[in-house]
């Protein structure tokens, strides 16, 4: 699911962002209509896929996920490189948390016992990759670093906060330099 939102950086490039804004707004609300759906009938193609994939919070989840790309694209626009860094460090970096995480993760965190310094380091890593392909080194190993402690700690849905602490934080890096 989170890797499929690259789209949405390369439509940046291509289309203004109002106009993408407007995209992910439609994704967002045809994605509710298939996940209720879906609760009552089958939905070739789509129901398959859904049953295959979706985790229990899944639904929720996926709306924070669109919600976080949407809020982040409208508030760091006259900044798209920011914008797109913070989207990138969601996609990649929280995908490679939770995989790494899963697979190889020992070290639990403090505070957070579902939580592992191995995912953490993976999201810090592929976060900083991504967000470099956007932004120079500071600001990109400040959004990955911030992006981590995010991932790590959000008492909210973290495809909600993510995008939005490391475009504010790489935002305020940018300024200052």
């Amino acid at each position: 699911m989170h890797a499929s939102g690259v789209f949405v950086v390369v439509l940046s490039y291509l289309i203004p962002v109002k106009v993408v804004i407007i995209i992910c707004l439609v994704l967002l609300v045809f994605l509710v209509l298939i996940f209720r759906w879906d609760r009552y009938l089958h939905i070739p193609i789509f129901s398959p896929i859904l049953r295959y994939c979706k985790r229990s919070e899944d639904e929720v989840g996926s709306i924070y996920f669109f919600l976080g790309i949407i809020i982040t694209l409208f508030f760091f626009q006259s900044h798209l490189d920011v914008a797109n860094a913070a989207i990138l460090i969601l996609l990649f970096g929280d995908s490679a948390s939770t995989l790494v995480g899963e697979r190889w993760g020992n070290i639990k965190l403090p505070f957070r016992k579902d939580k592992t310094f191995e995912g953490s380091l993976a999201f810090l890593a592929v976060g900083f990759i991504v967000a470099s392909t956007q932004l120079p080194l500071i600001p990109a190993i400040s959004g990955a670093f911030f992006g981590a402690l995010t991932e790590a700690y959000s008492p909210i849905d973290d495809n909600l906060t993510i995008p939005l602490v490391t475009g504010l934080m790489m935002s305020l890096v940018v300024y200052f330099m």
